[in-house]
């Protein structure tokens, strides 16, 4: 049976003083799910975010990498620069990377190769535009982002994938695809992963859903057949909050 694991996306957001009053709360509130619990952080947090989550069962990721291990790429941060202050898990392809940043599925699979080079699990976004969805594309997309960001992994490592299926026009905006739209396209995602790679290995995907996901809606969402968590955006901000989304 596949875990569920729940990840919050702090985006721009938190200073170091904050994140360490955040883990203190936090950590309390949480320690008792069985539930996998990270939380995804600027990179000016992650120090601090690591130091505070120690022996707690909070894991630590960063929002984004560069594909390359070193080079003339200002501003950047490569994979085996988080591998080695001991970041956990990292976001590929979230959609406000893709719109605002110019990713793209090609440079999305190049990052999440780099991710299993230097032993990140990495957490992959797919999701449709309000427009796609409204021309009946939402299927078309979230299938060919799939199976363009996997391109090239091993079985091993498409089973150690997560992928976060967000529907951007639910990302912020407070609007959240019912439990039963969102399930089915899971299911899709899932069904495309086991057309390339079979379906043990599709069996054993986490796919997560993300979009405007609070404490009123988790519970519905995540007993679903085929949700096994969330990304979690602003409500991730809140300890509280947050906590009551992991304790579902």
């Amino acid at each position: 049976m596949r875990k569920k694991v729940i990840a919050g996306n702090w985006k721009m957001n938190m200073l170091p003083d904050e994140t360490i009053n955040f883990i203190k709360e936090f950590t309390p509130l949480v320690k008792d799910t069985e539930n996998e619990v990270i939380l995804c952080v600027p990179y000016t947090d992650l120090f601090y975010a690591l130091l505070n989550a120690q022996d707690t069962n909070i894991k630590i990721g960063a929002q984004n990498m560069h594909f390359e291990e070193s080079g003339a790429y200002t501003g950047e941060v490569s994979g085996k620069m988080l591998k080695s202050i001991g970041v956990e898990y990292v976001i590929i392809g979230h959609s406000e990377r893709r719109q605002y940043f110019a990713e793209t599925d090609e440079t999305v699979n190049k990052k999440l190769k780099a991710a299993f080079t230097y032993g990140l699990k990495p957490i992959v976004c797919v999701g449709e535009t309000l427009e796609e969805r409204e021309q009946g594309k939402t299927i078309d997309v979230i299938t060919r982002q799939t199976r363009l960001a996997l391109e090239g992994l091993t079985n091993e490592q498409v089973k150690n994938t997560i992928i976060a299926y967000e529907p951007i026009w639910a990302i912020g905006t407070g609007k959240t695809a019912t439990a039963d739209d969102a399930n089915d396209s899971v299911k899709k995602i899932r069904e495309e992963v086991a057309k390339i790679y079979g379906n043990d290995v599709a069996e054993c995907v986490i796919i997560q859903y993300g979009g405007s996901v609070k404490s009123s809606n988790a519970r519905e969402l995540f007993t679903k057949s085929d949700i096994d968590g969330g990304l979690v955006g602003g409500a991730s901000l809140k300890p509280e909050e947050f906590s009551k989304i992991v304790n579902f």
